[in-house]
């Protein structure tokens, strides 16, 4: 039998412990501004690693260092295309990677202020994406950028930015454009509903989003000691094109570490995981994973930067 009276103890007050009351959340109250509310948060788990990011975001700006915004079509469609411009306008983000379908929902909230399809009620019929202007301004405003030499991006935002659309002013990419901030587009052709229009040249939009396949490798190299890198809501397109970007960076002699990553999505995903928080750091530098809705944490997010730029 054992003698349970024999049982090594020690005074819980020489133990290490990884929870602290001074680092418990304040109390609310009303008319709390949002540096109050900021500053009310537990500096334990996610909330910590938010302050982490914003910490890194504003050091990178500081030191003009990159910091580079990747996104999933889903935040435009989220509403968040005003959180992102202002952050353009600010200077604070410097470089824009979209994936094909952000063009669209882009391109469209310029032309009409309204976007996003029953995609089910459409396919029905075949009429799903089947609509023209959508499809050839963008297909030739491609076509016709990267005959001029530009990468796909770039085509696009210069073609809203001559264009009379009522609400461009409400466009990413036209806001990317006027304050000179590359806006790069990358594209998995059949994924976009405008490569099914007779107006869908494969040639043009692969060139040009190769084009800007380079120039992310190019700002790549202003992540060094320093830079940042948030992905919102892009689960395979961009986590691939940024680890190949980052890849292809090193492999032509940048040296391209101590930077931070960060991905925030609505669930866990593996790929953004593995390519955006995990292994670009792993030579130095520090990655996030932060949970939460797109139109919950973006502004959040983005306002924390904004209050603790200043």
């Amino acid at each position: 039998m054992i003698n349970i009276n024999k049982v090594k103890r020690y005074s819980v007050k020489s133990r290490f412990s990884k929870v602290k009351s001074g680092d418990f959340a304040k109390v609310p109250f009303r008319n709390k501004s949002f540096k109050d509310f900021y500053g009310s948060l537990p500096d334990i788990l996610k909330a910590r690693d938010l302050r982490c990011v914003v910490e890194a975001v504003v050091k990178a700006r500081k030191a003009k260092k990159s910091v580079i915004f990747m996104a999933g079509a889903h935040v435009i469609k989220c509403g968040l295309s005003p959180v992102i411009i202002e952050l353009i306008k600010r200077k604070i983000i410097t470089c824009v990677c979209l994936n094909g379908a952000g063009i669209i929902h882009d391109f469209e909230i310029a032309f009409q202020g309204k976007t996003s399809e029953d995609v089910a009620k459409s396919l029905v019929s075949g009429q799903f994406g089947m609509g023209k202007e959508t499809a050839d301004f963008l297909n030739y405003a491609v076509k016709e950028g990267v005959c001029q030499g530009l990468g796909l991006g770039q085509s696009v935002a210069k073609k809203i930015s001559e264009a009379k659309l009522p609400n461009k002013r409400s466009s990413i990419l036209y806001n990317a454009f006027i304050h000179k901030v590359p806006v790069l587009i990358f594209v998995a052709l059949g994924t976009d509903i405008i490569h099914q229009h007779p107006s869908f040249d494969a040639a043009s939009t692969g060139e040009g989003s190769l084009r800007d396949f380079h120039a992310l490798v190019e700002n790549i190299k202003g992540l060094n000691n320093g830079g940042a890198v948030l992905n919102f809501g892009s689960t395979v397109i961009m986590p691939e094109v940024f680890l190949k970007a980052l890849n292809l960076s090193r492999n032509l002699g940048s040296t391209v570490k101590n930077f931070t990553t960060a991905n925030f999505d609505m669930i866990y995903h593996y790929r953004p995981a593995a390519n955006v928080v995990s292994r670009p750091v792993m030579g130095g530098g520090q990655g996030f994973y932060i949970i939460g809705h797109h139109e919950i944490m973006l502004p959040l997010l983005a306002q924390a930067i904004i209050e603790e730029a200043k």
